[in-house]
């Protein structure tokens, strides 16, 4: 069955700072329940395919490890998010574990290079729930995913998920997203536009990391 899209007046109405719009679903989970009073939740069943709005017009949409494991679902699903909030900045966070791993670069893909959203990998509900939160009480006139910039709350994530790419630590991954200061604009970079930031053998890494190694 195809989830109702968002009313309008959820997607312009966002909640107080320190809350969290909730899908009712995450009512009692884990995910939740990880939060510990850090903020106050709001439950509405009305979100359509959204998981989580945030104060700042972000909307999360949550894609578990039984989600990778049971197929190519979620693709559809994302794309509804995609499309559904277009106005809004739309986050995907994925559970990377030793299970859904092998799944994870398709999904990263597909996210990131087709979507052209941000993807942000957790490795469990709880470190899920520490992401939004940080999210949430992060929040302040600039936004944090706006690609001109690299929010200093997003450091230690987006970091992380660089220095996944053979070759690349951690000085050469906080290089990069200075000059590239997204996910979407480093994989859409060119060896050319690569080198003079890391050098040949490492911005062929990155091309292959994007393009080679992600079917």
């Amino acid at each position: 069955m195809e989830s109702k899209p968002v009313p309008a007046k959820l997607l312009n109405a966002a909640p107080p700072y320190g809350h969290i719009i909730s899908h009712e679903k995450w009512r009692g989970s884990t995910l939740v329940q990880s939060f510990k009073g850090s903020v106050k939740m709001i439950f509405e069943e009305e979100l359509g395919v959204v998981d989580f709005c945030l104060s700042n017009k972000t909307c999360v949409l949550y894609v578990s490890e039984s989600d990778l494991v049971a197929g190519n679902g979620y693709r559809r699903k994302i794309v509804r998010f995609r499309n559904a909030n277009s106005g809004l900045q739309a986050v995907v966070i994925v559970e990377k574990t030793r299970v859904s791993e092998q799944y994870f670069s398709a999904l990263q893909k597909f996210v990131v290079l087709e979507l052209g959203l941000t993807l942000l990998p957790v490795s469990t509900s709880a470190e899920a729930a520490q992401l939004i939160a940080q999210l949430v009480f992060g929040q302040s006139k600039e936004n944090p995913f706006r690609r001109r910039t690299v929010s200093r709350l997003l450091d230690p994530l987006v970091l992380s998920l660089v220095q996944q790419i053979p070759g690349v630590g951690k000085v050469k991954a906080q290089l990069l997203l200075q000059t590239f200061p997204s996910i979407l604009q480093l994989s859409r970079a060119s060896v050319q536009e690569l080198e003079p930031v890391v050098g040949p053998a490492t911005a062929q890494h990155i091309r292959g990391f994007f393009h080679n190694q992600i079917t």
